[in-house]
């Protein structure tokens, strides 16, 4: 009687192996939906660019860093475009006048321990914090989220597919000769938010070194 109760409690490990592929179904539909989302509101966004008083800018990076959490041992290598619009012109409600908002994506690697590929996608928020600025420096601060897929799960780490959030400040480098560059340090946290028991999250800081076009 002892084993019929044991097994009724337990799931089978066909029933486990359908619970883990409906998580890693429900994860790419989220990641594609992001992605849709965000190639829709770019070409809506590029739409309202001539209605807007501040123009649309875009722009490359290179980030590199590593993980403080949980191991210290992961390099990060990675490269960022993104496009830069004002946020009245996307969103339909007053924002401060330094308020930017960005469409980003990424893809890189890993540099150590062993090399794996790492992707991402996202939406972040940019201030210019004004009070700061130069004739050469700009300075900001912006937060914001990506669905990213790695290559790779830490011990403890239930998924590839994962929730990014970023958050950073920095500076642009004003130019009269040529285009603006920009120097900018990150957070960069990435976990399921306990979309799966196994959660162990991965923590790096990365300095983002990018020019506009």
């Amino acid at each position: 009687m002892h084993e019929l109760d044991m097994a009724i409690r337990q799931p089978s490990e066909i029933t486990r192996r359908s619970m883990a592929s409906a998580v890693c179904c429900r994860r790419i539909i989220l990641v594609a939906f992001i992605s849709l989302w965000a190639v829709t509101a770019t070409a809506s966004m590029a739409q309202a660019q001539d209605a807007a008083h501040v123009p649309t800018r875009y722009g490359a990076a290179l980030a590199v860093g590593n993980d403080y959490t949980p191991n210290s041992d992961i390099g990060l290598a990675l490269i960022y475009g993104f496009a830069q619009f004002d946020y009245d012109a996307v969103w339909p409600h007053r924002a401060p006048e330094p308020l930017r908002f960005k469409v980003e994506a990424s893809a890189g690697l890993t540099t150590w321990p062993f090399r794996r590929a790492v992707a991402s996608a996202g939406i972040m928020a940019q201030y210019y914090l004004d009070s700061l600025a130069s004739d050469s420096l700009r300075p900001y601060a912006e937060a914001g989220i990506h669905a990213i897929y790695t290559d790779f799960r830490v011990e403890g780490q239930g998924l590839r597919f994962n929730f990014n959030p970023q958050a950073g400040i920095g500076t642009d480098i004003l130019r009269d000769n040529g285009p603006d560059l920009f120097i900018g340090l990150r957070a960069h946290h990435i976990s399921n938010a306990g979309l799966d028991d196994d959660n162990t999250g991965i923590n790096s800081l990365l300095l983002m070194f990018g020019t506009y076009f």
